[in-house]
């Protein structure tokens, strides 16, 4: 038997052998390791870049990029807005004294132009007799000159597309006007010469309608296109007599972001300073006092353009522009020999508002340094005189003596009222000169002291990147 059981057990051996697991398999712990790994592989693979970028600005040298990513583009944006607002200034004021107030003088010139026309043509045709010489020069000039300063007011200083808007095009109404009546103007003018020559009582009748053309349309016209010539001076003076508040606020904010960036610095890497962001600091609070010093300085030239010169020269303008009316109306009152009334209280209206001008002037005289107290006194004696002239007329045409009223009203002495009148005028010329002259000087000023503000502060914005970016760079490699 036990021969015969030990094949078969053999065979079971052999057998049991056969069917038992190998041992060559790896361990379980193996196997799941493995299968972590790649399961964190995946999700590394899978997880997006704008996930990756928040985690890492989570980290210290993450922190110091996102910190002077932020700072540089601040520095970069208050260079890019400091330089258009302040050379938007400098254009402005360039602006305006290359066209802005050539415009408004030779508006001011067209209306006395056809004034001190009007006013010659009623002089040389009631002086009796032959035509004076004198006048019928004086009535040339003036029309010429009106003429001249109409091509001059007509030429434009408005932006693209400024064309639609209404003021524009009342401006361009008024100017249509003058264009087509001032010809016609003068055509009756010649008209009335001309019977007038020929001894034919019709001229006066021409005259008169050629001087009612010039005071219901004509001079209407001139003084609205001066008065919106004069406000194109007025409104850019308004904003540019204020200090650029934003771009301080901008230079400002700028220095207090670098003064924090320096500390976050410092406490991180334990080193108190950097050359970097320490030049950074010197460029823009170097900026900043250049800007203080420059924006107030131009901010107060342009203040003192506005107080002593563009308002006492508009001022001026306005008294010149009443005295034109005055005298139209004492010329006109000898050649219509009617309504006497209503043309002696347009003289007493413009003279008294001229008078009030000239007060208001002699106040602002001990804080004005364009005007002077002889000049404001000559013209307040000049004024009186002719007050007493045109009294004197309007006593000789009351009692019938006409004669002696057109003596009094055209004659060249020196009790006349066509010498007081061209004394007023004369006063008011160089009053509005001298103020002209004084406003233009301040306003280059302005321009000149402004002048390359805003490139500099750029350009030192652009050096104060440059630096800060500089500066940090060492700091972060440090973290490596």
């Amino acid at each position: 038997m036990t021969g015969d059981a030990s094949p078969v057990r053999a065979v079971l051996t052999r057998a049991g052998r056969t069917v038992r697991p190998a041992t060559t398999s790896p361990p379980l712990r193996e196997v799941l390791s493995d299968r972590r790994e790649l399961v964190a592989s995946a999700r590394a693979a899978a997880q997006s870049p704008f996930s990756s970028l928040r985690h890492y600005s989570k980290t210290t040298p993450g922190k110091l990029i996102l910190l002077c990513f932020v700072v540089a583009v601040t520095a970069l944006g208050t260079g890019w807005y400091a330089s258009t607002t302040l050379n938007n200034r400098t254009h402005q004021l360039q602006t305006m004294i290359d066209r802005s107030e050539p415009l408004s003088e030779a508006a001011q010139v067209l209306y006395s132009s056809l004034s001190i026309a009007d006013a010659a043509a009623n002089s040389a045709f009631i002086s009796g007799g032959p035509e004076n010489p004198q006048l019928r020069q004086r009535y040339s000039d003036a029309l010429a000159t009106a003429s001249s300063s109409l091509l001059v007011t007509a030429g434009s200083d408005s932006g693209p597309g400024a064309d639609a808007t209404a003021q524009t095009r009342a401006l361009n109404s008024d100017l249509e006007v003058l264009t087509t009546t001032i010809p016609v103007y003068s055509g009756l003018v010649e008209t009335a010469r001309t019977n007038n020559r020929l001894g034919n009582p019709v001229g006066s009748a021409y005259l008169g309608q050629a001087s009612a053309l010039m005071q219901d349309r004509i001079l209407p016209a001139a003084q609205r296109v001066y008065e919106r010539r004069a406000l194109a001076i007025a409104d850019p003076q308004s904003a540019l007599t204020t200090p650029p508040w934003g771009v301080y606020a901008a230079l400002l904010i700028l220095a207090l972001l670098l003064i924090g960036t320096s500390r976050y610095l410092a406490r991180r890497t334990r080193r108190r300073f950097n050359v970097g962001i320490v030049a950074a600091m010197v460029a823009i609070i170097g900026g900043l006092i250049w800007l203080l010093t420059s924006g107030l300085l131009s901010v107060a030239a342009t203040s003192s353009a506005k107080d002593d010169g563009a308002t006492p020269l508009r001022e001026l303008t306005e008294a010149r522009i009443l005295t034109q009316q005055a005298r139209s109306a004492e010329t006109l009152s000898l050649l219509r020999r009617g309504d006497q009334a209503g043309l002696q209280d347009t003289f007493e209206q413009a003279t008294t508002r001229i008078g009030m001008v000239l007060d208001s002037l002699d106040e602002a005289d001990g804080s004005s340094g364009s005007l002077s107290g002889d000049q404001i006194t000559s013209l307040r004696a000049a004024l009186d005189q002719w007050k007493k002239t045109d009294a004197q007329v309007r006593d000789s045409m009351t009692s019938g003596d006409f004669t002696q009223a057109r003596i009094m009203t055209v004659g060249s002495s020196p009790q006349s009222s066509e010498t007081s009148y061209n004394a007023v005028d004369s006063a008011l010329v160089n009053a509005i000169t001298t103020t002209r002259s004084s406003f233009r000087d301040d306003i280059n000023t302005a321009q000149r002291v402004l002048g390359f503000t805003g490139n500099g502060i750029l350009a030192l914005s652009i050096f104060a990147t440059v630096a800060l970016i500089l500066g940090m760079i060492p700091r972060i490699r440090e973290y490596r």
